[in-house]
């Protein structure tokens, strides 16, 4: 869930053959729009480095300072200035450089639990791939001798969120099953066109990264949650209520709702049924190991309740053990070949601009300002929760939704005092918001995928704003009540 970028860090060996582009034949930037970039760049240390900017009424320089930082950051990650990484990078730099903040703020990215959590998701995803399960999750895919096109859409969605359960990287998720989902459309006869074939990709593109937002390690919103949550409030997300609370809306009966649509959106029927001759083959004694490995990480996730160890740490735990000698799950030239740095740079920045905005004072000015336009009223919660959704929404359409909880979260405490709601459920309010995907560029993931499979951004966008229309005026209510009935508000 790093970005579309992250398909170019991972580079042209993890893209099929008739995807490769020649270096040759990709347009040159335009002269203009790199002088444009490079003068905004300019722009934004002379106004750092000068603090030449309107001063927040009672609020020191250096806040004006973060100010223009987090606009700059933010804004290249949403509309794509540069690659996410070298976004990151650029806030680390000008922060220290400008001494906007302490080098314990602006990198304490790197020592959260959401930064672990996704570095031994990367690597479970590395060993997931060398060891050949893909290939042993391919043929069961294929071999599925299925009744008709609905069917299909269904298995590749039930295997997406399976997924979920033991591979907590969206992204790794995305580039192991689009070209699982593309093999599978060739074998249906659904070449490239055809509306069966746009469904079975978004299927993959919407299934990885939706319905898991349910599942507490399952992706980069929710760890970010996880790390924010216990960081700034020392509130500790368990697998269990975190699961209990969500799963059974935002999961099952949104992946029930994704089934559907795009059997209606993109209609189609498999001509000509094939039966696909799977030859047996057995586990090797590494796909063995990474099984009992994977299965082992997933009781610890779901009892985190009982031991008390964070997902982050079972997470990272999983890497380490897959990349000891004694395993040999995963080598150490494959865990240098398939484990890129960038996606990495690209969460620690998530992290580390939270942490500037709540540090600084950003996060104090903008409640304020954002209860000034909302006016709570204490007591009224149905209300309040509310208009906790319409501002988590409202910074989703800003920015990805992977920032969500970097800028909202800091905020979560004047939003809790202002509404009267407990500051458990304000953090939870932001679950809905980041499950429900407007347009595909807010969901950097689904973007890899629809790049990967050659779908437009018009067949993406048709799905996400049903999508989002039917949780909006079905889901949401029901998620409501739900809560209602857990007691959360």
């Amino acid at each position: 869930m790093i970005g579309s970028t992250e398909i170019s860090e991972i580079g042209d060996a993890a893209l099929p053959d008739k995807l490769k582009q020649p270096e040759d034949t990709r347009p040159p930037r335009p002269q203009r729009e790199a002088g444009t970039t490079l003068l905004l760049i300019w722009l934004v240390v002379a106004m750092t480095l000068c603090g030449y900017v309107p001063m927040l009424h009672g609020y020191p320089v250096g806040t004006s300072r973060a100010a223009i930082l987090t606009l700059f950051t933010i804004c290249s990650w949403a509309i794509g200035l540069f690659k996410e990484p070298l976004t990151s990078l650029m806030f680390f730099l000008f922060t220290m450089l400008f001494s906007v903040a302490a080098p314990s703020i602006v990198f304490s990215g790197f020592s959260s639990p959401a930064w672990w959590l996704v570095f031994g998701g990367m690597i479970t995803g590395a060993a997931i791939r060398t060891t050949g399960a893909a290939n042993q999750v391919s043929r069961l895919l294929l071999a599925m001798n299925l009744r008709g096109y609905r069917h299909y859409i269904a298995a590749v969605v039930v295997v997406s969120i399976a997924l979920a359960f033991v591979m907590p990287s969206t992204s790794g998720r995305v580039m192991l099953l689009t070209p699982i989902a593309m093999t599978l459309a060739d074998r249906l006869g659904f070449e490239p066109g055809r509306p069966g074939r746009t469904g079975i990709i978004m299927a993959v593109a919407a299934a990885s990264y939706m319905p898991p937002t349910a599942i507490l390690p399952a992706n980069i919103p929710n760890s970010l949650l996880l790390g924010a949550a216990q960081t700034l409030y020392g509130i500790r997300l368990y697998y269990g209520p975190y699961f209990l609370l969500h799963f059974p809306v935002l999961g099952a009966l949104k992946s029930v709702a994704l089934i559907w649509l795009i059997g209606r959106l993109f209609p189609d029927r498999v001509e000509s049924s094939q039966t696909v001759e799977v030859p047996p083959t057995c586990m090797s004694p590494r796909e063995r190991m990474l099984v009992m490995l994977l299965l082992l990480s997933l009781l610890c996730y779901a009892t985190d309740f009982w031991h008390g160890v964070s997902p982050a740490w079972v997470s990272f735990g999983a890497g380490v053990i897959c990349l000891l000698p004694q395993t040999r799950i995963i080598s150490a030239r494959d865990f240098a070949e398939q484990v890129q740095i960038a996606p990495l740079v690209y969460v620690a920045g998530f992290l580390g601009l939270g942490a500037l905005i709540s540090q600084s004072g950003l996060g104090e000015l903008t409640a304020k300002a954002l209860l000034n336009w909302t006016h709570m009223v204490q007591g009224n919660y149905s209300m309040n929760a509310m208009q906790v959704l319409l501002i988590g929404a409202g910074i989703g359409l800003l920015t990805t939704l992977p920032a969500l909880p970097a800028v909202l979260t800091p905020l979560a405490g004047q939003l809790a005092h202002a509404s009267g709601l407990p500051i458990y459920t304000v953090l939870m309010l932001q679950v809905p918001v980041f499950s429900t995907v407007f347009l595909p560029y807010q969901s950097p993931p689904m973007m890899i995928a629809m790049h990967l499979a050659d779908v437009s951004m018009k067949d993406g966008a048709k799905l996400c704003l049903a999508l989002a229309a039917i949780s909006v005026l079905c889901l949401l209510p029901l998620d409501y009540f739900w809560w209602r009935i857990l007691g959360i508000l």
